[in-house]
C-alpha cells in the first residue's frame, strides 16, 4: 500500500439489480435520451443515494459493477476525486480514464464547452447543433448501452477534470449496460470517471471480491452487483480518424463495427508504438502491462506449433533452472504450476502428473439475478519430473471453456484463482484473435504474459 494513502474501512453493500430505473420512452423522446431511477422505495435505490452523496462529496471512489468489468468511480469533473483514482490504482497519471455516462442528455453537456455564469445565457452559438459526430450515432444505436466507448473532441475549456484526458485532446466515453451503474451515474449528477476497479497492473475484477482484494483499505465502498457478463473491457473505438481505427479491442467485434454505416473499413490500431511504451496513449488500457498476476505468465498462442499438444515439459526445466532465487517452492522441491485451458489442451496439459486428487468447481458469481455465473473447474495432482518417479511439485488445471465468451468471462478470475492458490508460474492456451471479442481475450494475455511462444 502507498505510505501517502492512509488505511480505511472498506465496505461492501449488496445492490440487487432489480427495478432500478429505465431510459423515458416519452412521445418525440430519443431512446437514450433521459435515464430515470426508479421511484420505488427500496434498499437497493437506499444504497445508490448514499453512494452518489459519497461521489459528490468525497475524493475518494467508489468500487460498482458494470456490464464488462467492475469500475472504480469518481466525479470526472472535480479534480480531487479523479486524483483519487490514481491514488486507489497507484496508476500512472498519463494513462488517460474512460468516462460513463448515464444518458445522451449527459453526454451533450459534457460536449458544451464549459462557460463562466455570465456568459450562459447568451450561448446561442450550435444552439440547434447536435453536438454528437454523425459517425458515431449507427454505434449509439447499435452497441449503447454497452461494452464500447467512442473518442470524441474535449471542448475547451472543459467540463472535465484535466486529469481525465492526460492532456490529450479527445477522451473516451461509454454509457454502461448495467441499470446499477446508469442510476448511479444518474443520481451522481456528473460523468463517472471509471478505470478497472484493481490495483494498476493486476488482473481486472470481475466480482466485488476481486475488487475488495486488491483495494481492501485504499477505498471507503464497493457496490456489489454479482458478477460481470462480459468479463473483458470495453473496446474503444476513433471515429474522428479516417478510416476509423479500433485502438483497444474489447466486448465488441471487428465484424460488428463493420456492420454500420461509415464503419464498413474500420482497420485495428492497437498495436501502435504507444502500446509499447514509446509514446503518450491514445485511449485507455494502451500503454503499460496490465491484467498481470503476481505469477510469470507464459501465454503459448494458438499458432505455436510446438505447444498444440500442451505444455513443453523443457519450459518448466528451464523455468526451475532459472528461479531458484525467486522463488523459495522451487528451492524447496515444492514447484507450484498453474495451466489455464481453453479449447483444445487436455487435462494437464501434456505434463507428468498424478491422479488428480482434488477437484473442484469455483464460484466467483455472487449472485447477480440477470447475470451468468463464472464458474471455474479447478483440477490439483502431484507435478511429477521427466522421469514420471519424481514428484517436484503440484500442478493446478483450470478450464475456462472452450467459446470465446466463457473464455473472456473467465480469463481474470482463473488468473486471479491460481494466484490465490500461490502458482509460481502459469501456463496459458491462448486462442485465435480473429472473431468477435477474441482480439480482446488476446490483447488482455499477451500484457499479463511474462513470456510469449509464437
Amino acid at each position: 500500500m502507498s505510505q501517502d494513502l492512509p488505511k480505511t474501512i472498506t465496505r461492501i453493500l449488496k445492490v440487487p439489480e432489480r427495478d432500478l430505473g429505465k431510459f423515458k420512452e416519452d412521445e418525440g423522446r430519443e431512446k437514450l435520451g433521459f435515464w430515470e431511477v426508479s421511484q420505488t422505495e427500496s434498499s437497493s435505490v437506499e444504497i445508490l443515494h448514499e453512494a452518489a452523496d459519497y461521489l459528490k462529496t468525497k475524493d475518494t471512489p467508489v468500487g460498482f459493477p458494470t456490464e464488462t468489468v467492475y469500475g472504480l468511480g469518481a466525479d470526472a469533473t472535480r479534480s480531487a476525486a479523479v486524483k483519487g483514482i490514481y491514488a486507489a490504482k497507484g496508476r500512472p497519471s498519463d494513462n488517460p480514464l474512460i468516462i460513463h455516462i448515464s444518458d445522451l442528455e449527459m453526454l451533450r453537456d459534457i460536449l458544451a464547452p464549459a462557460l463562466a455564469p455570465e456568459n450562459t445565457t447568451n450561448d446561442t452559438t450550435n444552439a440547434n447543433h447536435d453536438r454528437i459526430p454523425e459517425i458515431y450515432k449507427p454505434l449509439i444505436d447499435k452497441f449503447w448501452p454497452g461494452p464500447l466507448t467512442i473518442l470524441l473532441p474535449n471542448p475547451a475549456p472543459s467540463k472535465l477534470a484535466p486529469e481525465v484526458t492526460a492532456g490529450l485532446k479527445t477522451f473516451g466515453v461509454r454509457m454502461p449496460k448495467s441499470p446499477l451503474a446508469l442510476s448511479l451515474i444518474k443520481l451522481t449528477g456528473s460523468p463517472l470517471a471509471a478505470p478497472s476497479a484493481n490495483a494498476s497492473t493486476k488482473p481486472s475484477p470481475t466480482t466485488a471480491e476481486h475488487v475488495l482484494e486488491d483495494l481492501d483499505g485504499r477505498i471507503e465502498l464497493i457496490l456489489d452487483g454479482g458478477s460481470c457478463l462480459v468479463g473483458v473491457e470495453s473496446t474503444v473505438v476513433d471515429g474522428l480518424c479516417n478510416p476509423p481505427i479500433i485502438l483497444r479491442p474489447g466486448g465488441v467485434g471487428i465484424d460488428e463495427l463493420r456492420s454500420c454505416a461509415g464503419w464498413e473499413k474500420v482497420e485495428r490500431g492497437y498495436k501502435d508504438q504507444s502500446e509499447l511504451g514509446k509514446a503518450a496513449p491514445r485511449a485507455p488500457g494502451m500503454k503499460y502491462k496490465h491484467y498481470s498476476p503476481k505469477a510469470k505468465v507464459v501465454l503459448y498462442e494458438a499458432t505455436f506449433a510446438a505447444g498444440k499438444e500442451g505444455v513443453r515439459s523443457t519450459d518448466i526445466d528451464l523455468f526451475i533452472q532459472g528461479g531458484n532465487s525467486q522463488h523459495p517452492t522451487i528451492r524447496n522441491g515444492n514447484l507450484q504450476v498453474g495451466i489455464i485451458r481453453t479449447r483444445y489442451w487436455k487435462p494437464a496439459a501434456g505434463l507428468h502428473c498424478g491422479d488428480f486428487k482434488t477437484r473442484e468447481t469455483v464460484k466467483t458469481a455472487t449472485g447477480r439475478e440477470t447475470h451468468e455465473t463464472v464458474e471455474l473447474d479447478v483440477q490439483e495432482a502431484d507435478l511429477h519430473g521427466a522421469t514420471k518417479e519424481t514428484t517436484i511439485g503440484k500442478l493446478m488445471d483450470v478450464s475456462i471453456g472452450e467459446d470465446t465468451r466463457s473464455i473472456a468471462q473467465g480469463l481474470f478470475s482463473a488468473l486471479r484463482e491460481l494466484d490465490r492458490r500461490g502458482a509460481d508460474i502459469i501456463f496459458v492456451e491462448g486462442t485465435l484473435d480473429d472473431e468477435d471479442i477474441g482480439a480482446a481475450v488476446m490483447n488482455r494475455l499477451r500484457k499479463a504474459a511474462s513470456e510469449i511462444k509464437s
